[in-house]
């Protein structure tokens, strides 16, 4: 089995058992060996009192796009720090999409930059997370 493949299994395993992001719609769209590609659409329930997305939504869309993007590499990894900048509100029915990009990969630590955009491509939300990689191989 060559890396790609790998990679695309490990991401179907860890969404099969990602309820959380089934929930939020999420679509994977690509995936390889610390790359990933993934889009939703914002709901009405993910609005916060301002009649726009919660933060939290982006945010998710870019934690789920770094854990699938930094586990593709063959070991397992969990987040260990993470930050996002917003740019521009995000409203019902609109459809974003997140790419996440390796930046730096060494034995333990790897560093991920994730932008949000919407589908026309106008970014959204910035997000850069660290992952720990655990020795275990998937």
């Amino acid at each position: 089995m060559d890396t790609q493949q790998r990679a695309e299994q490990i991401v179907e395993k860890m969404y099969e058992k990602d309820a959380f992001s089934q929930w939020l719609g999420i679509e994977r769209l690509s995936v390889s060996p610390g790359e990933c590609t993934l889009r939703m659409r914002i709901r009405p329930e993910m609005l916060n009192g301002f009649g726009i997305a919660h933060g939290a939504i982006t945010y998710a869309l870019a934690d789920s796009a770094l854990a699938f993007a930094s586990n593709s590499q063959g070991r397992q990894a969990v987040s260990v720090e993470t930050s996002i900048s917003h740019t521009v509100p995000l409203h019902p029915d609109e459809l974003i999409v997140a790419v996440a990009k390796e930046e730096h990969l060494s034995y333990k630590i790897g560093i991920y930059r994730i932008e949000v955009k919407k589908e026309e491509g106008d970014i959204v939300a910035l997000f850069k997370g660290t992952v720990y990689r655990k020795d275990e191989e998937w």
